[in-house]
C-alpha cells in the first residue's frame, strides 16, 4: 500500500485512463458548443478582442476537436495546449479565478491537462504505435 513503485503497464494503463476519461468529459462541452453555436455565439465573451464568432469557435476548437485527438492519442503534447489555454481562460475570465467554487471545474481540467502535456498519452496511443 506504502510502495512508491509502479510497473510501466499500470503507468501506461493509467495515463489511457487519464487520457481518455477527460477527454470524453471535455468533448461533451465541445459537442454541446458545435451543436448549438449559434446560440452561444449570441452571448459567449469576445476573450481575445476578435469577435465572439473568432472567440467561440476557438473554444469549440479547443473542446471538441483537440478531444477527439486526445481519446485517440495522436499529437497528444500539441492537442493539450489549446485545452490548457481555454481551460485558464475559462478559470480567469468566466468564473473569476475562484479555484475553489465555480471554476473548480476548470482548475481540475488544467491540472489533468498539464500531467498530459508533462508525461505524454502512454504506450496505448496513435503517438505510442507511431514511435514504436
Amino acid at each position: 500500500m506504502f510502495s512508491t513503485r509502479y510497473s510501466a503497464a499500470a503507468l501506461n494503463i493509467g495515463m489511457l485512463v487519464l487520457r481518455t476519461g477527460m477527454s470524453v468529459l471535455m468533448l461533451a462541452h465541445g459537442y454541446d458548443k458545435l451543436i448549438n453555436f449559434w446560440e452561444y455565439q449570441k452571448k459567449f465573451m469576445n476573450f481575445l478582442g476578435t469577435g465572439n464568432m473568432v472567440s467561440l469557435g476557438m473554444v469549440v476548437f479547443a473542446e471538441f476537436f483537440c478531444s477527439i485527438f486526445l481519446i485517440l492519442g495522436l499529437m497528444t503534447r500539441l492537442a493539450v495546449i489549446p485545452l490548457i489555454i481555454t481551460m485558464f481562460v475559462a478559470l480567469y475570465m468566466a468564473h473569476n479565478g475562484k479555484i475553489f467554487g465555480e471554476g473548480e471545474h476548470a482548475a481540475l481540467f488544467i491540472c489533468g491537462y498539464i500531467t498530459l502535456f508533462l508525461i505524454g498519452p502512454g504506450r496505448f496511443s496513435v503517438d505510442g504505435l507511431i514511435t514504436k
